[in-house]
């Protein structure tokens, strides 16, 4: 017996994916991330931990991004793992 035959509403799901809620619940769970890693964050001056923040931006669809801005990020990221650990975590 063939299952259900499911047509997607592409429009649909597209407004969906960028809908105000959506965007709500993202940022809540980016913020939770973002917390996580300033809490974990390796400290010698503070100033990674203090440029850990949420970005917000639209693709086809609400996109919240955790991010650390000083120019080393990617240094101690690659010798901690900080963010992803945070996204784990969180």
């Amino acid at each position: 017996m063939p299952g259900p035959k499911v047509k997607l509403n592409h429009s649909g799901v597209e407004s969906l994916l960028g809908a105000p809620g959506v965007r709500a619940a993202c940022r809540e769970e980016a913020e939770k991330v973002a917390a996580a890693a300033r809490a974990s964050a390796p400290v010698n001056t503070g100033a990674y931990r203090d440029s850990i923040h949420v970005v917000s931006d639209t693709t086809d669809r609400a996109v919240e991004r955790v991010v650390a801005d000083v120019p080393y990020a990617m240094i101690v990221e690659a010798n901690t793992g900080n963010l992803a650990r945070a996204l784990g975590s969180a």
